[in-house]
C-alpha cells in the first residue's frame, strides 16, 4: 500500500536532487541518494560505479552506510534520483525505485523503513516490506 508524500518528502527528494547534481560525473555518479533518520536527520550520497560493475555500490547502500557510520540506524524514509545521460532528451532528475539488492539492504537495516518511489501518476511512499514480499530470511 503507498501513501502520498509530505513536505518533509518533498525535502528529501530534493537533497537526493541536489547531491547529485553537486556530484554528477559521466560514468561515474549517475544516482544520488537521501536518508531521514526517525529523529530528522538528513544523509546524502551518490553512487560509486567501478570499472568491474559487480563492485559498484548503490547510492541507497552509500547512503545508509554513511548515516550508519555517523552514529544513527533508525530510518524513516529513503529515496533515490537518477541524473540523466550527457545525450538524454529529458534532462529532469527523475525518482527512481530501488533495485532488488537495495531493497534487501534497506529491509535489513529499517525494516519499517518507507521509500519514495514513483506512481503511476505522482511520487508515492511504500513501505520497505511492501516493495520486497517474501522476503529472504536466515530463519
Amino acid at each position: 500500500m503507498s501513501a502520498k508524500i509530505s513536505i518533509e518528502d518533498e525535502t528529501l527528494v530534493a537533497a537526493a536532487q541536489e547531491i547529485i547534481k553537486k556530484r554528477y560525473e559521466w560514468e561515474r555518479h549517475h544516482v544520488g541518494a537521501a536518508l531521514r533518520t526517525k529523529t530528522g536527520e538528513i544523509f546524502t550520497a551518490v553512487h560509486l560505479e567501478a570499472s568491474l560493475s559487480r563492485v559498484t555500490l548503490c547510492a541507497e547502500a552509500m547512503v545508509i552506510g554513511k548515516a550508519i557510520s555517523e552514529g544513527y540506524k533508525d530510518f524513516d524514509t529513503i529515496v533515490a534520483v537518477r541524473h540523466p545521460d550527457p545525450d538524454s532528451e529529458d534532462r529532469e532528475i527523475k525518482v527512481v525505485s530501488p533495485c532488488g539488492m537495495c531493497r534487501e539492504l534497506i529491509a535489513d537495516y529499517g525494516k519499517d523503513c518507507r521509500v519514495i518511489v514513483p506512481g503511476e501518476e505522482n511520487l508515492e511512499k511504500a513501505d520497505i516490506l511492501n516493495l520486497l514480499p517474501m522476503r529472504y530470511s536466515r530463519q
